[in-house]
């Protein structure tokens, strides 16, 4: 895979003198790949019925043997003319192509990316294929300092072993519904499907599958180009996905009837355009914080004995109203397991993120909660030397058990290294709901310079203990405003 995304990346350079960028030509090509890929997993383009607003009347060989048969100026017409009859097909096929526009004026340079994607067996070399080529352009992007390139992604080991602990399972479950509301390229939504494909081994009738296939998979993204791909990604394993665009915190409340059994999802992290808080009734606290407004958003539209998992930046677990937020969640859910994740999960996107596992179920109020720390003294994670795996997340996974909503027997013995301990609900109330504060393992002093952390990694430990001193001085001085204005009284 990286060297296939090489060789994308060193023809972008070529397509610059045709006017095309790295935004339009990482399009570009997330079109034709899923025209090839469709063309591999034997799925047929080749009539296309024509869309309701176009009145067309005879359908189109839109395939990618279709397309690859033409060249010079034919295969430039072709290839605008499929753009422009996917953009009007009925259905997913239309979300998918929705406002697509051919950006090459060259017929050579787009007939050299039609061989170059055309020479790969890209259905071999791996789930979510699109996906790893759309995140490694990305990367390429950002080595080089593209603006807006730096949106990273959840890495699939994380996403795999969060829906092995969830088990989403809709069989036997009339109306079961799945969501992410900040779903990317579909990685949570893709994995539960193959996961489910792997638990029922070949017992779900054509029927059932189909079924679930056109009922289940929910999602919101706020980027059309994430959106696609999602789109893109569900479709080729036949997928009847619907995903909204836009940004699902901001959206109106929705009905009761749209809530969900299971929610997986990690929001985006960050504060870029949270300056105020979203205008919704539903929200308990007013905050700008984008991760706990999620965790309100997420509240809202579970459904009552759903579950959810969600991915949280620390200083979403101390932040001004996290604990606010927090305590709002364990009184209406059981908060029952925090994954603490190693160093580095975010490489190469933000290497230097420190972020979370929240579990919880709706229904039922916080009793005790479980934190898992797979980071203090676990080497930080790099792309090449020390790339995450399953191994990480194996022994956690032992831990939490077979029980999905949490309530399987637990021992703190489970763990070898002690990696796993109970807290009940008074401790968390003590701490008041800041989750960062609970800490017991040390963390052994590098032996030398070369073990030392990357420079971003402890520039972000920094504004992390700056941002928990300035929580904590906040704290200090609502509680004199408080006392001063009780001895007016």
């Amino acid at each position: 895979m990286t060297d296939v995304v090489g060789k994308l990346w060193g023809f972008c350079h070529t397509l610059r003198h045709d006017g095309i960028d790295h935004g339009d030509y990482i399009e570009q090509i997330t079109y034709l790949l899923f025209l090839k890929m469709a063309a591999e997993r034997g799925l047929d383009l080749s009539r296309v019925e024509p869309g309701a607003p176009r009145g067309e009347a005879e359908t189109m060989d839109c395939s990618w043997p279709a397309l690859r048969a033409t060249s010079g100026q034919a295969l430039l017409d072709r290839y605008a003319e499929v753009l422009r009859r996917l953009d009007k097909a009925p259905g997913v096929l239309g979300e998918i192509y929705a406002g697509s526009q051919a950006r090459f004026k060259s017929p050579a340079n787009l007939q050299r990316l039609v061989d170059l994607i055309d020479d790969v067996a890209w259905t071999r070399l791996g789930v979510d294929i699109q996906a790893a080529a759309y995140e490694g352009l990305l990367e390429k992007a950002a080595a080089e300092g593209k603006k807006g390139a730096g949106q990273y992604f959840t890495p699939r080991v994380l996403i795999q072993s969060i829906v092995r602990c969830m088990r989403p399972d809709p069989r036997g479950k009339p109306g079961f519904a799945l969501c992410d509301p900040a779903c990317g390229t579909g990685g949570f939504l893709v994995a539960a499907w193959e996961w489910l494909e792997a638990e029922a081994r070949g017992t779900l009738d054509r029927e059932a599958a189909g079924q679930v296939k056109s009922t289940v998979f929910f999602g919101h993204e706020l980027v059309a180009r994430p959106r696609r791909l999602a789109l893109m990604n569900l479709y080729l394993h036949g997928i009847e996905p619907r995903i909204a665009l836009g940004d699902s915190i901001d959206a109106p409340p929705p009905p009761p009837e749209e809530q969900f059994d299971v929610i997986l999802t990690n929001p985006p992290f960050g504060t870029k355009g949270a300056h105020q808080a979203p205008a919704r009734e539903d929200f308990a606290i007013a905050t700008a914080n984008k991760q706990l407004n999620f965790i309100q958003h997420v509240l809202t539209i579970l459904k009552p004995g759903g579950r959810a998992a969600m991915v949280l930046p620390d200083n979403c677990l101390f932040a001004d109203q996290a604990g606010a937020v927090l305590e709002i969640l364990a009184e209406g859910c059981d908060l029952h397991t925090v994954l603490r994740l190693p160093r580095g999960t975010f490489t190469p996107y933000s290497p230097g993120v420190k972020a979370n596992v929240v579990f919880f179920t709706k229904g039922r109020a916080t009793e005790k909660v479980w934190i898992y720390d797979a980071r203090t003294g676990v080497p930080s994670i790099t792309k090449k030397d020390r790339p995450l795996s399953p191994a990480h997340f194996a022994e956690f996974e032992r831990c939490y058990g077979d029980d999905p909503g949490g309530r399987a027997r637990r021992e703190a013995a489970s763990s070898r290294e002690g990696r796993f301990r109970s807290f009940e609900l008074r401790e968390v109330e003590e701490r008041e709901f800041k989750l960062d504060g609970f800490k017991w393992l040390r963390e052994e002093s590098p032996d030398d310079a070369g073990e030392l952390p990357e420079p971003e990694e402890l520039a972000t430990d920094a504004i992390q203990e700056l941002e928990e001193a300035v929580a904590a001085l906040n704290r200090v001085l609502a509680l004199l405003e408080g006392g001063a204005k009780a001895a007016e009284a």
